[in-house]
């Protein structure tokens, strides 16, 4: 069966289902004395008994009068008028079906206005009954959703689905229209009460304990009420607005015009389906009746069944196509479909043609048994250019740099001259180094599957050496195996502390292998630097001056220099000529359609329903396809967004041919999806950047990135993923609703014209050299003037100042690092604590998977959905004590959203600095973020908000190092003035600092973080208990307690910061702010709350320049709406020791008498910031 072509809707017949997982339109709770069965008869009495706000008496009197003017409509018996021509007249089946479809109908617009109301199978059974004057069956509404699919839901679902209830209000309530402020947007303050400042909205004391039992569930999916008001003073009912009171909101009304138009739709689209149905099968001459009944079958629900733990997939269902039709055709049916909108944006369909292979040849001679093995395994018979190239300089004697496109051979570079070295001496080692463990393991099949082919060599010990390893495999390794697969964190824990017991290794290593070397950049490169010249360093002590160190990078603009920093080497020879062949590939810019497509103040639609519709529109035509999400909330929601739109398509033989990718599954569970991605059993995967590096999972066809992932090198890395088998390719970015998407999708030809990104690697960062060379110290004593070549000239002063002399005048590790300064040394923020997730449906009691202790608190509470491949998990017992959460599986359409707040405040000032022409100072000391989880939303597929719910979790605690500047009452009082929102002003001015950090710090974006302004709270109508100080502030996010060292040095540049971000804001055009001035690409409040103008006062007074009132605009602005203050006059921060405190650069005559004054006032930490 071929996947459904676009624009031709297949017969419903012809659509085999399983259980459809549909979001419901309402998830109300039946309560005691009203049931569904207490429905009036007819449409128009119905409609008038839910808007009415008549007496009784009159109530009644008009139902009859409408009844005797217009009569049931449900008592007809001729099919019904419809707009498609039925070929001939309706078999009884079919009138029968299309009474029992109108009083469903009826029956569920009539519960929709009564929240309390749940629409199982048994609540409407008798109301349905009580109109067509006939028994409703389960096969009655199984051929109703037959007939019309993608309008019906049908299903069985947790009973405590029903047990919420619809109590939020309108998000426009609040906020404009134009953008889309659900989108990353966490729940609001506490302080002000609730949702926008509305009542707090409490647990229901009764939901139950236990559940796994599920009832038949019935909707329609194909419209929705809106909700509406009625105006006190006029009686009209109208749309509801931010300027109506609350408690107006707090009911809402459905006029009988609403409500009729939605019922008649309903009817009407039935009634065309069913013409269609029977046309269907006049033409194939088929027996109506006959059709349905066997189409039926495969819409009768059935209670969900436990999955057996182990099960395996075979092989691909035959509705999937074995071949797939080329790119452009595929790209042409895309845009040929009734969903598509214009969705590619202007100059965002590029096509790169194919390249034919360049060849070279090698100098030397490879052996015969060689030769035969890369025939053998890998088809081998003739190199690349770019491999020959690469070999022969290392048999030459050079370090080689290789930076070519994903799947262009690079390993082949390092492992062949491996082999021959190893055919030559048995004695030599070699070590591979990569970033992850998947990525080793990876690459040692690969090599082991080469060498199996060759005679003698399969007795060579290949293994891994990782945290992993077991210890009672550990001694053979060190002193069997040949070559080793492992990685920099066990180079610097393991292997260098323990030189004695690794030294026959290092004295015969020949070869160390470095892959995907730009993943060594920033504080992390910093770290690895360091971590190969102690290698270089203990290698050269045992008389090991020989080592070829060997890399592969991805494309970047300086890999040459690059691998210099990081090794400390200069015979270095740059391979970036790729010589291998590539298909046709083509690339969409694919923006997100507006809600409503001729009005663009509606905001963009939901991106991730976006992806998921591309997501299966692509894989039932049998392409391969492999989806980028930012992180691995969104990875979970788009696998089960793709399942849902699969189970609506009529495709549920698919939906377990889709899995996600990212951290926190099991080493198992990993494994497995990349040997089913490998062996062709998965049609998709959707992943976090986790599966960027490099693994092998197989031909893929596609790449479908969701949003702009960070930086155009990260949609590079992701789309060279496709296309790994010279086939044609195709690679897609969504645009969401954000300002960098959205900035992209206007000007797509930077995402090609924009030159790769320089990588940053501080050497100088002296937190990062001086850990290391305490390291170095305890492996082997340092002698300063021989050792300079490895840590810098300035090596004898750190040794006389920090680390511990002996009698020869050598220098060993100070106390305070011991007893093994390696685990003082964390190369990066990895986690040792874990929690548990323990899997407890029907009696399991299985690990899911395991979570970070910091992601814990957000991830995890009573209560709380966990998303896990797409299944929902519903937490039952979270103890926090023994670091486990024991979750159950349940089918609801609900998920679960924090309800959180980040502070960032400043507790210890250990250094001031002038900022130059101005009374302001900049400070640096200790950061206290304390991260506080109260609460969660039930929040349903169409973000409403279903019910809330308090939690009592402990504040999350850590501190870390940073800078902050005190913002002058001045500028508090102008932005006050000109009605500038205060909160907007300060979140701007710390973006555009932010942004210029790294032109003046060796760093990368996020290193350095700042305290995000949510808009929830920020633009509530309800006075917050949470002030904020009026302060920006900036800490590392690296480097715990004793922070990165990036923020201190931002701090000695605090002065060119300010005035280049002041001149980049003025000499920027937009008006609202974008990504070139005030927008932050990674604002995890997608840059809600932001005023250009008043970052531009904050900037001024701090640098104490004038500033024109008069030319401010008089706000509130736009994106700005006027809320109660939350920013309160910032209070100095006591000193930390006030003897110890340093006052930096006070030169200026006429503030030289402020140094008094500073420490005065930071020991009188009291009082307030001088105006100024």
């Amino acid at each position: 069966m071929s996947p459904v072509a676009p624009g031709k809707e297949p017969p419903a017949a012809q659509k085999p289902r399983g259980k459809r997982k549909r979001a419901m339109s309402e998830t109300p709770v039946v309560e005691k004395g009203e049931t569904a069965a207490e429905l009036p008869e007819g449409d128009t009495a119905v409609a008038e008994s839910v808007t009415s706000t008549d007496s009784p008496r009159t109530t009644k009197s008009k139902k009859r009068a409408a009844s005797k003017k217009a009569g049931s409509t449900l008592n007809r018996t001729d099919s019904a008028v419809s707009a498609v021509e039925c070929k001939m007249k309706w078999p009884e089946r079919f009138k029968a079906l299309e009474k029992t479809h109108r009083a469903l109908n009826l029956v569920f617009t009539f519960c929709c206005t009564r929240k309390h109301l749940a629409t199982t199978f048994e609540t409407i059974k008798s109301a349905v009954e009580s109109h067509t004057k006939t028994s409703l069956t389960i096969e009655d509404v199984a051929a109703i959703a037959a007939i019309r699919p993608e309008g019906v839901n049908f299903a069985y679902v947790d009973e405590i689905m029903l047990q919420t209830e619809i109590r939020g209000t309108e998000r426009d309530v609040v906020f404009k229209k134009g953008r889309d402020f659900l989108s990353q947007a966490p729940a609001p303050d506490v302080s002000v009460g609730g949702i926008s400042g509305l009542d707090s909205l409490d647990h229901h004391p009764d939901d139950p304990v236990e559940g796994g039992k599920e009832v038949l569930y019935f909707e329609f999916v194909d419209g929705d009420l809106k909700r509406q008001v009625k105006d006190k003073k006029t009686g009209e009912i109208i749309k509801p607005n931010r300027k109506l009171r609350e408690e107006t909101l707090k009911i809402p009304v459905y006029s009988q015009k609403q409500m009729t138009n939605l019922i008649e739709r309903r009817n009407q689209k039935f009634s065309d389906a069913v013409s269609l149905f029977i046309n269907q099968c006049v033409a194939e001459s088929m027996d109506p009746e006959l059709r349905l009944a066997t189409a039926t079958e495969a819409y009768i629900p059935v209670p969900t069944m436990p999955e057996p733990l182990d099960k395996k997939l075979g092989a691909l269902p035959e509705s999937i196509p074995t071949e797939r039709k080329s790119i452009p055709e595929i790209v042409q049916e895309l845009k040929d479909g009734p969903w598509y909108t214009g969705q590619i944006v202007p100059d965002g369909h590029r096509v790169f043609e194919p390249q034919e292979p360049v060849y070279g040849d090698l100098n030397f001679l490879l052996s015969q048994d060689l030769v035969n093995a890369l025939y053998n395994s890998k088809g081998i018979t003739q190199f690349f250019a770019h491999q020959t190239e690469a070999i022969n300089s290392l048999l030459e004697g050079q370090h080689v740099v290789v930076s070519t496109s994903t799947s262009s051979g690079k390993s082949l570079i390092y492992q062949l001259p491996v082999i021959h070295a190893l055919e030559k001496d048995w004695n030599t080692r070699a070590m591979y180094i990569f970033p992850t463990k998947a990525l080793a393991q990876d690459q040692k099949r690969s090599l082991r599957e080469l060498m199996s082919y060759m005679p003698g060599m399969e007795e060579v010990l290949v293994e891994t050496f990782d945290g992993d390893t077991p210890m009672n495999e550990r001694n053979l390794i060190r002193e069997e195996a040949r070559i080793i697969f492992t990685n920099p964190d066990m180079l610097h824990i393991t292997i260098l502390p323990q030189e004695e017991r690794w030294r026959t290794f290092l004295k015969n290593l020949k070869y160390v292998v470095v892959d995907e070397l730009h993943y060594y950049n920033g504080q992390m490169g910093s770290h690895v630097a360091f971590i190969m010249r102690r290698l270089r360093r203990i290698c050269a002590a045992v008389g090991n001056r020989h080592i070829k160190f060997i890399s592969c990078s991805a494309t970047v603009a300086n890999p040459k220099q690059h691998f210099k920093t990081i090794f400390g080497i200069e015979n270095v020879r740059l391979v970036d000529f790729d010589g291998s062949p590539s298909g046709r590939k083509e690339f969409l810019c694919w923006n997100t359609p507006y809600k409503d497509p001729g009005d663009p103040s509606s905001g963009r639609g939901d991106a991730m329903f976006e992806c998921a519709r591309l997501f299966c529109q692509l894989m039932l035509r049998g392409v391969r396809i492999i989806a980028f999400t930012r992180v691995r909330e969104q990875c979970e929601k788009l696998v089960t967004a793709v399942q849902q739109e699969l189970e609506s398509l009529g495709r549920p033989e698919c939906v377990n041919r889709v899995m996600g990718y990212r951290g926190g599954y099991t080493a198992q569970d990993r494994r497995r999806i990349e040997s089913e991605m490998f062996e062709g059993k998965l049609l998709g995967i959707v992943a976090t950047t986790a599966l960027e590096l490099g693994i092998d999972i197989g031909t893929l066809d596609c790449v479908l990135t969701w949003g702009f992932p960070y930086t155009i090198a990260n949609l590079r890395q992701q789309s060279g993923r496709a296309g790994r088998r010279n086939k044609d390719s195709l690679s897609i970015l969504v645009g969401d609703c954000f300002a960098t998407d959205q900035h992209y999708m206007q000007n797509p030809d930077e995402l090609f014209s924009k030159p790769n990104c320089e990588l940053q690697v501080d050497l100088e960062n002296m937190l990062v050299r001086e850990g290391h060379i305490q390291c170095a110290a305890y492996e082997m004593p340092v002698r300063p003037v021989e050792d300079a070549e490895y840590f810098g000239n300035d090596l004898p002063q750190i040794c006389e100042e920090r680390l511990l002399k002996d009698t020869l005048g050598f220098y060993h590790c100070h106390e305070r690092f011991r007893p093994v300064p390696s685990r003082f040394v964390a190369i990066r923020d990895t986690e040792d604590d874990h929690f548990a997730i323990i899997d407890i449906t029907h009696g399991r009691n299985e690990v899911l998977e395991e979570l970070e202790a910091s992601r814990a608190t957000f991830t995890i509470y009573d209560g709380a959905i966990f998303l896990h491949q797409g299944n929902k998990y519903l937490v039952r017992d979270f103890q926090p004590d023994k670091m486990m959460a024991r979750v159950e599986r349940v089918k609801v359409e609900w998920t679960t959203t924090q309800r959180d707040f980040t502070d960032i405040d400043p507790i210890e000032t250990e250094a001031i600095r002038k900022i130059s022409g101005s009374l302001s100072r900049a400070f640096y000391g200790t950061i206290k973020i304390q991260q506080n989880v109260y609460g969660f939303f039930k929040v349903d597929k169409k973000k409403r908000v279903l019910d809330a719910v308090h939690v009592d979790n402990p504040p999350v605690i850590r501190y870390g190092k940073g800078m902050w500047l005190d913002i002058p009452k001045k500028a508090l009082q102008i932005l006050a003035d000109r009605r500038l929102h205060i909160a907007a002003s300060i979140h701007a001015a710390e973006h555009a600092i932010l942004s210029l950090m790294p032109n003046f710090v060796i760093s990368l974006p996020g290193d350095v973080r700042t305290e995000c302004k949510v808009a929830l709270k920020e633009f509530a109508k309800k006075e917050s208990q949470r002030k904020r100080p009026g302060r920006l502030t900036f800490y590392d996010a690296k480097g715990g307690a004793s922070g990165s060292g990036i923020s201190t040095k931002a701090f000695e540049h605090i002065d060119h910061l300010l005035q280049q971000a002041l001149k980049r804001i003025e000499n920027c055009y937009c008006e609202n702010g974008c990504r070139e001035c005030v927008a932050s690409d990674l604002c995890k409040q997608a840059n809600e709350v932001m005023s250009k103008a008043g970052s531009q006062v904050i900037l001024k007074a701090l640098l104490n320049l004038e500033i024109d009132v008069e030319a401010l605009p008089m706000g509130p602005e736009e994106y700005s709406p006027a809320g109660i203050e939350t920013v309160v006059v910032a209070q100095t921060v006591p000193p930390k020791d006030r003897n110890n405190l340093r006052v930096v650069e006070i030169k200026d005559e006429e503030f030289e008498d402020r140094d008094s004054v500073l420490l005065e006032e930071a020991e009188a930490w009291t009082g307030q910031q001088e105006e100024g």
